[in-house]
């Protein structure tokens, strides 16, 4: 009985990683074997990093409500305690550019908490 090896999908599979590998340099963008290994990397890293993106955003935006609250004599920690105290429902991407692109609101907020 003959082997039966599936080239139709041996070679689909060469192609997909090929084509994910486009725009690499050298050899990572058309040997099989390195594309391959490189494709894997950077797949991991891009998994990785979209759990890393959302933990960059939320220091951003707490370096920004933290600047904005200092402005206005408080520290983040104090401001953010007292805006949980107050009852205000805005999260930390609000309030991140509300001080930062409308600070006469932001400075409304830090009035009403203190």
């Amino acid at each position: 009985m003959p082997r039966a090896v599936n080239s139709v999908a041996s070679r689909a599979r060469r192609k997909r990683v090929l084509k994910q590998a486009k725009g690499y340099f050298g050899r990572r963008k058309n040997v099989w074997t390195v594309a391959k290994n490189a494709v894997e990397k950077a797949m991991a890293y891009s998994y990785r990093d979209r759990k890393q993106k959302k933990r960059n955003f939320r220091s951003l935006w707490i370096m920004r409500i933290n600047a904005g609250a200092r402005l206005h004599g408080m520290s983040y920690s104090q401001f953010m305690g007292k805006v949980k105290a107050n009852g205000i429902e805005l999260n930390r991407k609000v309030l991140a550019d509300l001080a930062m692109n409308h600070p006469e609101a932001f400075a409304a907020i830090v009035n009403k908490v203190k």
